[in-house]
């Protein structure tokens, strides 16, 4: 019991304090790893609102951030990162519910959401733009942490015929920054 409130503190506190979390829909037959992850899906990096226990998300709409592989009644997992660090704090498990456009659930969410909207080309607008044309989505823990992975997970670069640049010439520095005689 104490492992699984500390689980849930965890993840609202990671998830509040973090602007960005990586989100993966969870196919109906994909099972969630230890590692956090599924046969194959992608996560995507996306913005958010932590509300009522959950996190809110905007997308799927002209101008604003894709929400693949969130459908209503889905699974998605959830990896919060580190604020400062940039590194993987905790994954979660969570229910995907798409919220309805006008309903009392929509209206705060978007409330939140308008706050943290950044460069918004319609500004005021965006709300009535969101309802016509986006979906807006909360993501609800399930109560389920995946455990951290023991390795980094970084996939080797693919090989290619890229190189990195030589050194500069000695010389260039003193063509660049030698000052004007004024005569």
């Amino acid at each position: 019991m104490t492992d699984q409130l500390l689980d849930q503190a965890l993840v609202e506190e990671a998830t509040k304090k973090s602007g960005l979390v990586w989100v993966r829909g969870v196919p109906a037959q994909g099972p969630v790893q230890g590692d956090g992850s599924s046969d194959g899906a992608s996560s995507q990096a996306l913005w958010h609102v932590w509300h009522d226990g959950a996190v809110c998300l905007v997308g799927d709409g002209p101008g604003e951030q894709p929400l693949p592989g969130l459908v209503d009644g889905g699974e998605a997992v959830v990896t919060v990162r580190s604020k400062d660090k940039g590194g993987r704090l905790v994954s979660w498990s969570a229910k995907v519910a798409e919220l309805a456009p006008g309903s009392e659930e929509w209206d705060t969410a978007v409330g939140e959401l308008k706050g943290k909207r950044l460069n918004a080309p319609d500004g005021e607008a965006m709300t009535g733009r969101w309802a016509r044309e986006c979906r807006v989505v909360r993501l609800a823990p399930t109560g389920a942490t995946a455990s951290l992975p023991e390795g980094s997970l970084a996939a080797p670069p693919l090989p290619t015929s890229a190189t990195t640049r030589l050194p500069i010439p000695a010389g260039l520095p003193r063509l660049l920054f030698k000052r004007r005689k004024r005569g």
